[in-house]
C-alpha cells in the first residue's frame, strides 16, 4: 500500500514539475536559449552608450541607403549592424542576400518584396491567351502559353514587421506614390553566421557601393575598420565563359549579368513599372484582413466566428509561413491606458518565423509625459529606434553607474545592453519608438507596477533591504497597484487615486 501511494505521489510530483517548466519554454525551448554568440569578447563593458544618426549615405538611381557607424564599439559588442533603405516610387531594390538574419520595420511607404526559399514551388503561374485551333467537328480549343512563374510575392506597408533568414534572396519595389523607408536592423553575432561578426551584403545584380566593417584579428585585441567599397555582384567573379555554360546563355547576355559597367547602384529606377503576377487589391485586403483577424485570435484567444484555431506554427511550412505583421495596429497592443499610450510585442509565438532569425520586436507609442516602467532585458539585447518625437532615456549599468543620460530624437539609435537598467519618459510631444531584440521571445523583468520585482517581494524585505519603514515600505510597494508597464504622470494619478487606472495587459 505504502508502495502505491508513493508511486501515486511520484507522478503527480512529475506533472507539476513539467508544468512548472512548461511556463518558461516555447516551443520547446528555454527562453533563455540563444543562438547567439559574442559580438566581441574581449574589451566589451558598454561604460559608455551614445544615441546614433546614420553616419555614412550611398546614393542609387531611386533612391539611397544610410548606414549607422559600423566601427562603433556599442554595436561592434553588441554583434548589431543597422541600415535604412529609402527608395522611391517605381525604384527596385536589387536581389540580395546576407550572412546574418535581419529584421526590417517600414516606417513609412508601401510596397512589394520577394523572397526566395530554396526548394519552394513557383506558385505564381501568368499564362497568355492564345489564338483558338480547331479540333475534330466544330469544337475549338484554347491554347495557352507559359509567359512567366516566380515564388510568391507579398505587400508590405507602414508599421510592418519583416523577418529575413540568412543566405534567403530578396528583393523590394515600390509601387506607391512616395518613398517607402525601411530601418534594417541585422545580428551579425547569430550561429547562423558562420564569416566574421560583421554584415556581409551578397548581391545578384548590379554594381554598387557599400560601407563594410572590416574585421581583423591579430595579437591585438580584435579591431575593426570601416570601408567604402564599389562592389560587383556575385556573378561578376565566375569566368564569363564556364557561366555562360552553366546559364544555357550566350557570353554577350552573360556579360550583362555580370554588370561590370553598371552605374545605378543598389536601387533602380523602372521607367514602365514593375511588371508581373499578383493578387488584385481587392484580393490582398481579403488576405491582409483574414491575417488580421487569425492574428488577433492568436494574440488574445478568443474564438471568432468562421475561423478554426489559429496557428501555432507547427502546421506551417517553410513555404507558406507568414514573413511579415503589423504592428502598428492599435487593437494589437499587448498594453495600453486611457491616455492613448501602448506597446505592441512580436515575437516567435504570435510570428513563428522569428524562431529561424531568432529575433522579436517591441512598437511603443507614449503620449506625452508618460513612462516605461523602469526595466532590464533578461535575455537580450535590445536596439532602440526613434520614429517620431523625442524623449529622455536613462541607462545604467551593473555598478549603478549611469552609461547613458539624454534625450532620442526622430532617427536616432540606441543599444540597451542585456540586464543594463533603463528608464525612458515623452517629454512635451508623443513619443515613438521600434525596438528590436536579439532573442525570439526577448523577456523583461520590470522594477515597479502591477507586474514587478518591488510588488512581488514582501514589505519586511523591503524595509530592512533599504533600511525604511513599514509605512515607507508599504507606499513604496503600492503607489503604482494599478499600472502595468506604461506609467501615467503622477500628477494624474494623485488627482485620479480614486479611480482605477483601466490599464490592460495580455500575452499571447
Amino acid at each position: 500500500m505504502a508502495s502505491s501511494f508513493s508511486l501515486v505521489f511520484s507522478l503527480c510530483l512529475l506533472v507539476l514539475c513539467h508544468g512548472t517548466n512548461a511556463q518558461f519554454t516555447t516551443g520547446g525551448q528555454s527562453p533563455w536559449h540563444t543562438s547567439r554568440g559574442f559580438g566581441d569578447p574581449r574589451g566589451c563593458r558598454f561604460d559608455h552608450l551614445e544615441a546614433l544618426n546614420p553616419a555614412q549615405r550611398i546614393q542609387s538611381e531611386a533612391g539611397m541607403t544610410e548606414y549607422y557607424e559600423e566601427s562603433s564599439e556599442m554595436l561592434r559588442c553588441a554583434g548589431v549592424s543597422v541600415k535604412r533603405h529609402i527608395v522611391e516610387p517605381r525604384g527596385l531594390l536589387l536581389p540580395a542576400y546576407h550572412n546574418a538574419p535581419s529584421l526590417v520595420y517600414i516606417t513609412q511607404g508601401r510596397g512589394l518584396i520577394g523572397m526566395v526559399f530554396p526548394g519552394c514551388p513557383e506558385t505564381y503561374q501568368w499564362f497568355q491567351q492564345q489564338a483558338e485551333t480547331y479540333t475534330e467537328g466544330t469544337m475549338t480549343e484554347s491554347q495557352q502559353r507559359l509567359r512567366d512563374e516566380h515564388q510568391k510575392v507579398r505587400r508590405f506597408q507602414k508599421g510592418d514587421i519583416i523577418a529575413l533568414p540568412p543566405g534567403v534572396t530578396h528583393w523590394c519595389y515600390n509601387d506607391g506614390d512616395v518613398a517607402f523607408v525601411a530601418v534594417q536592423v541585422f545580428d551579425t553575432s547569430n550561429s547562423a553566421n558562420q564569416l566574421e561578426p560583421a554584415r556581409r551584403d551578397f548581391f545578384l545584380a548590379g554594381r554598387h557601393q557599400s560601407v563594410q566593417r572590416m574585421y581583423e584579428m591579430g595579437p591585438q585585441p580584435t579591431s575593426f575598420t570601416t570601408r567604402q567599397q564599389l562592389s560587383n555582384n556575385m556573378l561578376a567573379g565566375f569566368d564569363t565563359q564556364m557561366l555562360a555554360e552553366a546559364l544555357g546563355v550566350n557570353q554577350e547576355l552573360t556579360r550583362r549579368l555580370q554588370s561590370q559597367n553598371d552605374p545605378r547602384g543598389e536601387i533602380v529606377f523602372v521607367k514602365q513599372g514593375l511588371r508581373m503576377l499578383r493578387p488584385f487589391r481587392s484580393q490582398e485586403m481579403q488576405q491582409q484582413e483574414y491575417e488580421s483577424m487569425q492574428s488577433e485570435e492568436q494574440y488574445f484567444g478568443e474564438s471568432m466566428p468562421g475561423l478554426r484555431n489559429a496557428t501555432n506554427g507547427l502546421d506551417e511550412n517553410f513555404c507558406t509561413m507568414k514573413i511579415r505583421s503589423n504592428i502598428d495596429i492599435p487593437n494589437r497592443a499587448d498594453y495600453f491606458n486611457q491616455r492613448g499610450s501602448r506597446v505592441a510585442i512580436l515575437n516567435s509565438q504570435k510570428l513563428p518565423i522569428l524562431n529561424l532569425v531568432q529575433m522579436s520586436a517591441v512598437r511603443v507609442v507614449l503620449q506625452r509625459n508618460s513612462m516605461i516602467t523602469p526595466y532590464w532585458q533578461m535575455n537580450c539585447h535590445s536596439l532602440m529606434y526613434v520614429t517620431s518625437g523625442q524623449g529622455r532615456v536613462q541607462v545604467v549599468n551593473h555598478r549603478g553607474r549611469t552609461v547613458f543620460d539624454g534625450m532620442l530624437r526622430q532617427g536616432q539609435i540606441l543599444l540597451i545592453p542585456q540586464n543594463f537598467a533603463v528608464i525612458k519618459r515623452a517629454e512635451l510631444e508623443m513619443f515613438k519608438w521600434v525596438s528590436f531584440n536579439t532573442n525570439h521571445n526577448a523577456m523583461i523583468s520590470q522594477i515597479v507596477g502591477k507586474n514587478s520585482v518591488i510588488r512581488a517581494m514582501p514589505l519586511q524585505v523591503l524595509m530592512h533591504s533599504y533600511r525604511i519603514s513599514l509605512e515607507q515600505a508599504r507606499r513604496l510597494k503600492f503607489s503604482r497597484q494599478n499600472e502595468m508597464t506604461i506609467l501615467s504622470p503622477i500628477r494624474e494619478i494623485m488627482r485620479s487615486r480614486d479611480d482605477p487606472m483601466f490599464e490592460v495587459g495580455s500575452s499571447a
